[in-house]
């Protein structure tokens, strides 16, 4: 997306320091407005400083220095002083990061940030090296490679944990709950770009998946409704936004536009006037109206948390699952000298309602956590301890159970048994009890909306007689 603020260019999207972390606005030149000029002495008189220390450095350490090396970490520990998304690009680093961009990269498909200066997991991309590997969201990545990643910049972690595609990288995890570290080695690969999934869970009852927010994410999910609705009519649909890192803002804007009428989708605010923006829905001519659940969790974060936090605002549809990460910083990325760049955080973003997302992020409408799914063996499984009229021996069959065992006589076979699909979604929902209360509130929204609808109806029909 390109805007335009006082004859500026402006370029926003989320990028992360592994995969779509931040919230980036990448523009030319750094400005100086809002600097005094008794802090503008102050900060000289610290240069002075820096250089004094610089040059005794240079003559008196045990070995010779490497000045530009030594530069770059201060400049480095300057911006890590400031907060966990601020960072100073290599010109190589830089060269990556537009490479992200265009989502040409390979890795271990993780969103990571520094937390009380450990490298943490917000959560990992779906289909990915580390999905497979089982890592999760809150994750503490202690070592990579056997090296401590305490204090380690961002930027750093990200090349240690890169590489060709099939070569091998060394984690050592600690996860709340462990008692030690635990190393797991995971083969490197391209990161899939495919951010959209959807099936039917119900007759009519639909499920999309996004993983990530790239830049087809909106035209592929109006593709996918699109393929559903000739399939069914949707009476309702689960957005699953849970593990989904962010990714580009533009995105996040036009998905939560496919759901809205109208109003604000979300705005950001900082120190300086062309820091503040606001984005806007526009009609769809009601299209899309069916009740909506959007399935959220700690590993929902960035462009995850403006979907979010856009439709609980606008009391569009019912948020599900747990407490989101919380990324509601804007970063700005600043070209500088030699191919460098600077990544520094600018200003926050908020819902509609004005609320700050930062460090709090979305409280779902119904919270329901996580439970992983247990398979019991067959001989340990508690029969109930209740019995109905239907298990009482020569109970009397219904006149709709005699027509129902009539019509299953005279079905076949091939008929009766359920397809791998069904299967393969029964499956699915037996063992993810979040998608299960997502199902039951969604199926419930619709009964009240036909509800709602045929009470309007009638009210109409009384009035008009």
């Amino acid at each position: 997306m390109r805007l335009s603020s006082n004859g500026t260019h402006v370029k926003i999207s989320f990028l992360s320091s592994l995969f779509f972390l931040s919230l980036l606005l990448i523009i030319p030149g750094i400005s100086q407005a809002g600097i005094s000029q008794e802090q503008r002495e102050a900060t000289y008189r610290q240069l002075e400083t820096f250089a004094n220390v610089l040059s005794i450095l240079q003559e008196n350490y045990v070995e010779e220095i490497d000045t530009d090396a030594t530069l770059e970490g201060a400049i480095s520990g300057m911006l890590l002083s400031l907060d966990p998304h601020s960072s100073y690009l290599t010109a190589e680093d830089f060269d990556e990061l537009q490479d992200e961009t265009r989502g040409n990269f390979t890795g271990i498909g993780i969103e990571i940030t520094i937390r009380d200066n450990i490298l943490t997991v917000i959560s990992p991309i779906e289909g990915t090296p580390a999905d497979a590997a089982g890592l999760q969201a809150k994750d503490l990545i202690v070592k990579i490679n056997g090296e401590a990643t305490k204090n380690m910049p961002p930027m750093e972690a990200i090349k240690k944990l890169r590489g060709p595609k099939g070569s091998e990288v060394t984690i050592s995890v600690y996860r709340d709950g462990w008692q030690e570290l635990k190393e797991i080695t995971i083969v490197r690969d391209t990161i899939p770009l495919r951010s959209i999934k959807g099936m039917f869970l119900d007759p009519g009852f639909a499920y999309i998946r996004i993983t990530n927010f790239q830049e087809k994410t909106t035209k592929d999910l109006k593709k996918k409704l699109a393929e559903l609705e000739k399939e069914s009519t949707i009476k309702g649909l689960i957005l699953d936004l849970r593990n989904n890192p962010g990714g580009l803002l533009d995105q996040a804007i036009s998905v939560s536009d496919i759901f809205l009428e109208e109003g604000l989708v979300v705005y950001t605010k900082g120190r300086l006037p062309e820091q503040n923006m606001t984005f806007q829905a526009h009609a769809n001519n009601g299209k899309n109206l069916y009740p909506l659940v959007i399935l959220v969790n700690e590993g929902s974060a960035s462009a995850s948390e403006i979907v979010a936090g856009a439709i609980q605002d606008h009391k569009r549809g019912v948020i599900v699952g747990t407490q989101t990460f919380g990324k509601g910083s804007v970063q700005t990325i600043l070209p500088m000298p030699d191919g460098a760049g600077l990544r520094l955080t600018t200003a926050r973003y908020y819902t509609p309602n004005g609320r700050s997302i930062q460090a709090t992020g979305i409280m779902p409408d119904v919270e329901v956590p996580y439970v992983p799914y247990v398979e019991q063996p067959e001989e340990k499984r508690v029969l109930p301890d209740f019995i109905r009229e239907a298990d009482l021996k020569n109970h009397i069959l219904s006149r709709d159970d005699s027509a129902k065992d009539m019509e299953e006589d005279a079905s076949s076979t091939a008929e009766a048994v359920t397809s791998e699909e069904q299967q393969a979604i029964d499956h699915r929902l037996k063992q993810d009890n979040q998608l299960r209360s997502a199902l039951n509130i969604l199926k419930s929204l619709n009964l009240y909306t036909e509800y709602r609808t045929s009470s309007d109806l009638e009210s109409g029909q009384q009035k008009q007689r």
